[in-house]
C-alpha cells in the first residue's frame, strides 16, 4: 500500500510548524494540515503521489529517469502545499511567492533542490507553469492554480534523503525561522580557553603540562629550575631515576669487563686435585712423563 516517506513527512511537519500560525482554529490565511498532501486519495493512479502498487503502464514518473525508475518502491514521492498567507519581515507571504522562491532555487541549481524532479504552481492564480528538471513539460491542471505540487525523484524518497533543508531556507529567508548566529571569534577563542571537558581545567592548563613534560624529556637530568617535577613513584618519576643511575651502572659494567677472571693455576690443581695418580700419569705424554719423573726424583733426592 502507497505510503508517505519520514522525510515528506518531516518537510510536512516543517511547514505546518510554522505556516499554520492558529493551530487551534481552521483560518484561510493558515496552512492547515489538510491542505498539505503526499499519498494521493484511494482512486488516485500513477504519478508521483502513488508508490509501486498504483503506478500504471508507462508511468511518466518512472519511465522518464533512471533515478525514478531505481527508486520505485510504494512510498510516494510528491508533496502538495495549499494556500496560505502569512506577514512577516514586513511583507506578506503567500502560496504564490512560496512558489516562485522554489521555482528560482531549482532554476539556480541550489544544492539542496536537486532531488525535487518538478514543481508545478501559478505565479499569479491565473496561469498554471511547471518547472521541470527534464524538460518534458510546462503546464498542468487547473487544481494548481490553488496548491503547489512538488515531484521528488523516487531515488532520494527510497534513500530517505531529508529535504527539509530547503524548506528551511526558506522560512528562514521570510523571517520565521531565526538565522543560526554565527560564532564571533572571542566565542570560539573562549570555547577553546575553557573547553576541556573538565571544569576546572582549561586548554591553558593541559598546555602547559604538556610543555613541562617536553622540559622533563628533553633537559639533562639533574636540571634543576623545572616547574612541577613528577611525583614520587610515578612513571616518570622512576625513568628519571634510572636516567640517573645509569651512569654509575656504565662504569661498573667497563670496570668489569678490563678485569682478567681467569687463573690457570687454580684451574689446572683443581683438576689434578680431582683425578687419581694412574690417571694423570695416562693424560701425560711419554717424553713429559720422564721429564716428569727425572725433575721429581731430582726434587727427591735433593
Amino acid at each position: 500500500m502507497t505510503s508517505a516517506p519520514a522525510n515528506l513527512l518531516a518537510v510536512r511537519n516543517l511547514l505546518l510548524t510554522h505556516l499554520n500560525v492558529d493551530k487551534s482554529t481552521v483560518r484561510s490565511q493558515d496552512l492547515e494540515p489538510a491542505e498539505v498532501g503526499i499519498v494521493g486519495d484511494p482512486s488516485h493512479r500513477g504519478g508521483y503521489h502513488c508508490g509501486s502498487d498504483r503506478v500504471v503502464p508507462r508511468d511518466y514518473s518512472v519511465v522518464e529517469s533512471t533515478r525514478d525508475s531505481s527508486g520505485l518502491t510504494l512510498h510516494a514521492s510528491a508533496l502538495d502545499v495549499g494556500m496560505f498567507s502569512v506577514s512577516s519581515g514586513g511583507a506578506t507571504h503567500d502560496l504564490r511567492t512560496f512558489s516562485t522562491w522554489f521555482v528560482s532555487q531549482c532554476a539556480a541549481g541550489a544544492a539542496d533542490a536537486r532531488d525535487i524532479r518538478e514543481i508545478i504552481y501559478s505565479p499569479d492564480g491565473r496561469t498554471v507553469k511547471r518547472w521541470d528538471r527534464l524538460g518534458k513539460r510546462t503546464t498542468g491542471d487547473s487544481s494548481h492554480l490553488f496548491h503547489t505540487h512538488f515531484s521528488f525523484f523516487r531515488d532520494s524518497t527510497k534513500a530517505g534523503r531529508d529535504q527539509t533543508p530547503l524548506f528551511r531556507r526558506y522560512l528562514t529567508a521570510i523571517g520565521l525561522i531565526a538565522p543560526v548566529k554565527p560564532e564571533t571569534g572571542m566565542e570560539q577563542t573562549d570555547k577553546l580557553i575553557n573547553d576541556t571537558g573538565y571544569p576546572n581545567r582549561t586548554v591553558g592548563n593541559v598546555l602547559a603540562d604538556l610543555e613541562n613534560l617536553r622540559n622533563w624529556l628533553i633537559s639533562p637530568v639533574g636540571t634543576t629550575g623545572l616547574v612541577g617535577p613528577p611525583q614520587a613513584n610515578s612513571p616518570l618519576q622512576q625513568m628519571l631515576a634510572m636516567a640517573r643511575a645509569w651512569p654509575a651502572l656504565v662504569a661498573q659494567v667497563n670496570a668489569l669487563s678490563n678485569r682478567d677472571f681467569t687463573d690457570e693455576q687454580e684451574i689446572v690443581t683443581g683438576v689434578l686435585a680431582g683425578l687419581p695418580p694412574e690417571k694423570i700419569a695416562e693424560a701425560i705424554p711419554p717424553q713429559i712423563a720422564r721429564d716428569v719423573a727425572d725433575e721429581l726424583s731430582r726434587r727427591l733426592t735433593a
